[in-house]
């Protein structure tokens, strides 16, 4: 497992508290957290992380898809949805950001682990073709 930058984009600070000590636990660098979709966007830039952990329902004008959406066309950074939504109207919006996982709250360590790895390496295995 390499050493990820992640960023956590979360509007509920005791969850993102959370979030940020299951992250560090598993040996993760935690470059940020971000209450909303604007504070996510001006974070990416200050600090281009490797993986961002997004929330879907932020608090503020604009929701985690929305943020991702911009995210993607402005930056080359993977996405992980990490919501407790899981309706099918909010499937079908997250999927048109094509994010690279979608995790569903509670979750455990090793979902978020695994599908952290995955989604890096698919996120490397896509640069790498973007490019040759």
């Amino acid at each position: 497992m390499e050493t990820a930058r992640i960023l956590i984009v979360e509007d509920e600070a005791i969850v993102a508290m959370v979030i940020k000590k299951r992250l560090l636990s598993l040996g993760y660098v935690v470059s940020g957290v971000a209450a909303s979709g604007n504070e996510a966007i001006t974070r990416v830039e200050g600090t281009y992380p490797d993986l961002i952990l997004m929330d879907i329902l932020l608090k503020g004008d604009m929701d985690g898809i929305e943020a991702a959406g911009i995210i993607k066309e402005r930056f080359n950074v993977p996405i992980v949805f990490l919501t407790a939504h899981s309706d099918d109207k909010t499937l079908e919006r997250a999927k048109q950001v094509d994010p690279y996982g979608y995790i569903i709250k509670p979750f455990t360590e090793k979902d978020l682990s695994a599908t952290i790895e995955i989604a890096l390496h698919r996120h490397r295995s896509d640069s790498e073709k973007a490019f040759s």
